[in-house]
């Protein structure tokens, strides 16, 4: 029998060699799985036949039918009020041929208690023997309680080891960071070290340029050969003089206005020299006002221009760690390195100006009409004209000396082109002139002639509005837009029909060129993201640049690898494109629902507020350098929905600290960075 049963086990297939090491394994042993499976059969049978067959669950309170079958009081009860047979066989079945099940129940109550205590730990499986009245006795007991106290003993060690290997982990791990932010620190006080190194030499260099200037200025102060020279007036005095003496016959005479000739000139030059001085002395005053302001500006954005500084000077180390030592290009003046020179730059830029000041202001048209929200307003390629569109349908060319030079409030266009539709962005070409791009509320492209005031090329494709139109400033020709149709179209203005389109899943926003290449455009998409494109694959872009969190409204190229993005979650963002990455963050502005306008130049970057303010932020700093808040004279007399103006266009002149601003009511202002 053990060999059969053995045999059993062991597969047909496997040959008597590899059976041998089962031999080892007693017959009783591998008899117990299959015992034990079914014993689970016979017990899961068992619990199919003590199941109630209306609800499927172990019978509670047991009854039985006259015809055979057993089910739960309250399930068979229910039943019997709706139909009067048994479940099961279908029988005639009334309340009075139901019978309690005695013997079924004690069985269901065996099997529940089995069950429970298959499922119970043994902890409260002991302690349900103890509560059944099982004997235990006194030595027992001792050996119970001593398992369990080493029990308990080896668990408090286990979870204090644990807990132990958590706080060293713990520690570890602050000590790698804070050694790492040691090792950080230590390396930017090197830094700092080499720069006040080097910024005291060339200190002491321009002290001493300073001293050798003046020495030079007081030699020839004090040159006798300069003062033995007499000018002109002297000579024709010392004529005068000898004329009278010759004339009046007298030697007295004739010495006493050349002593007093010699008077006026040593007093002459001692009030030169007072005058020279107290203008050193003015002079030196105004410059360390100056300079005292300019350190209140460096403590007031002091943790931004530390980043900064930082940042720069990681950056040019780290590259200089990558290049070879041969490489000299990159050591600037004086000691000076490439990452000093740069922030210097930035510092010096950013304390140099603290506010913006009204230089000129011009009025759109009625201060209280909803249409005269400007939208739009760019210089043209000189920066001699200025255009401005919006929801007016017109759009209107001013003369920006005029503008600033003639004391008016409300000044007259030189130019006024009227269109069929609202105007939401312009683009003068940068090759020619007289030609600007529109883009209206219809969707339509149209290419004008300033000159003539006609319209040139108009393009129809777009189905729905288009937001922005900008021009290459490579390719005169070329022009793109884009819609609320999730189109991207590129157009030349030598043909009548688009060149290229790009689909897109989401509104277009805003278009714009790369400044350095007519193939590279930058798109803002409703879907928060910025599109980079080359237009000689459109299949996919270059990148994709994630981080706002609403519509980006606007983007623009600060340089050709700079681009800044405005969103409609008040923020502005700074990306490197050539290197795909994230610059800056700019916050202080509130934007969340209109176009409030965004304008870059090489250092500057500045933006509209739905406050009705204009901000100015400098590229190196996070935040807002100055800020300029639009009032009116009119406001205490118009409604409620005045609270409401913001501003909604802004431009620079070029690289320079001149800014146009405009904002929903119509009012237009020139401002200019003042320190």
């Amino acid at each position: 029998m053990e060999e059969g049963s053995t045999g059993a086990i062991v597969p047909a297939v496997m040959k008597p060699a590899e059976a041998k090491p089962l031999a080892v394994v007693p017959p009783q042993e591998t008899a117990e799985p299959i015992a034990s499976e079914s014993v689970d059969l016979a017990a899961a049978e068992l619990d199919r036949d003590l199941m109630c067959p209306i609800c499927m669950q172990l019978i509670k309170d047991a009854f039985l039918t006259a015809c055979g079958h057993s089910f739960c009081y309250m399930c068979i009860i229910t039943h019997l009020r709706n139909k009067n047979d048994c479940p099961c066989c279908g029988r005639r079945l009334t309340n009075n041929q139901l019978f309690p099940n005695i013997l079924l129940d004690k069985i269901l109550k065996k099997a529940s208690a089995k069950q429970i205590s298959k499922s119970a730990s043994p902890a409260e499986q002991f302690r349900r023997a103890l509560q059944q009245g099982c004997e235990v006795s006194v030595k027992e007991v001792d050996v119970l309680m001593s398992l369990l106290t080493e029990k308990k003993r080896k668990m408090e060690q286990d979870e204090a080891e644990r807990n132990m290997q958590i706080l060293l982990d713990f520690l570890h791990c602050i000590r790698k960071q804070k050694v790492d932010e040691l090792n950080e620190l230590q390396t930017d006080l090197h830094y700092i070290k080499e720069d006040i190194s080097a910024v005291e030499r060339h200190r002491m260099e321009l002290l001493h340029a300073r001293d050798r200037y003046t020495v030079k200025l007081c030699m020839l102060g004090d040159d006798p050969t300069t003062k033995s020279q007499p000018s002109s007036v002297d000579k024709d005095s010392a004529g005068f003089s000898s004329g009278s003496r010759s004339s009046l016959g007298g030697l007295a005479t004739g010495s006493f206005p050349n002593k007093v000739d010699r008077k006026a000139q040593v007093s002459s030059h001692g009030s030169q020299r007072r005058d020279a001085i107290t203008g050193w002395d003015s002079q030196h005053i105004s410059q360390s006002g100056l300079a005292v302001m300019r350190k209140k500006r460096i403590h007031a954005q002091f943790n931004d221009l530390q980043e900064c500084y930082l940042q720069k000077r990681r950056q040019f180390a780290n590259h200089m760690h990558r290049q070879d030592e041969r490489n000299t290009n990159l050591i600037r003046k004086e000691g000076y390195n490439a990452g000093l020179a740069d922030f210097q730059s930035v510092l010096s830029i950013f304390t140099q100006y603290s506010r913006l000041r009204v230089i000129a202001e011009l009025r759109y048209g009625d201060p209280f009409h909803s249409a005269n929200i400007v939208s739009s307003i760019e210089f043209d390629r000189d920066d001699e004209l200025f255009a401005t569109a919006g929801v007016s349908r017109r759009i209107r060319v001013f003369d920006f000396s005029s503008v600033v030079n003639e004391p008016a409030d409300v000044h007259c266009p030189v130019v006024e082109m009227s269109t069929l539709s609202k105007l939401s962005c312009l683009s003068w070409n940068k090759f020619t002139k007289n030609q600007i791009a529109s883009s209206d509320y219809e969707g339509i492209v149209t290419v004008w002639d300033v000159t003539t005031r006609q319209s040139v090329m108009e393009y129809e494709e777009h189905e729905k509005r288009a937001w922005s139109v900008d021009f290459s400033r490579t390719e005169p020709s070329m022009l793109v837009s884009g819609s609320d149709d999730c189109k991207v179209k590129v157009w030349c203005t030598k043909q009548e029909a688009s060149v290229l389109n790009i689909d897109m899943k989401a509104n277009i926003c805003c278009v714009k060129y790369n400044p350095g290449s007519s193939y590279y455009v930058a798109v803002g998409s409703a879907d928060h993201h910025i599109h980079y494109y080359d237009l000689r694959n459109v299949s996919q872009p270059v990148h994709v640049f994630g981080g706002h969190r609403k519509a980006v409204s606007y983007v623009k190229f600060l340089s050709t690898n700079e681009l800044a993005s405005a969103s409609t979650d008040s923020t502005l963002r700074l990306w490197d494109v050539k290197e795909s990455l994230p610059v800056r963050t700019f916050r202080g502005h509130t934007n969340e629902k209109n176009f409030v306008g965004l304008t870059v130049n090489s250092e500057y970057i500045a933006c509209g507020s739905e406050s009705n303010e204009v901000f100015v932020y400098h590229k190196g700093i996070s935040k807002p350098v100055t800020c300029h808040k639009f009032g009116s004279a009119d406001l205490e007399y118009a409604d409620e929905e005045t609270a409401s103006y913001f501003i909604s266009a802004v431009c620079w002149k070029s690289d320079t600290p001149t800014l146009l601003t405009a904002n929903s009511q119509g009012t237009i202002k020139v401002l200019v960075l003042a320190a």
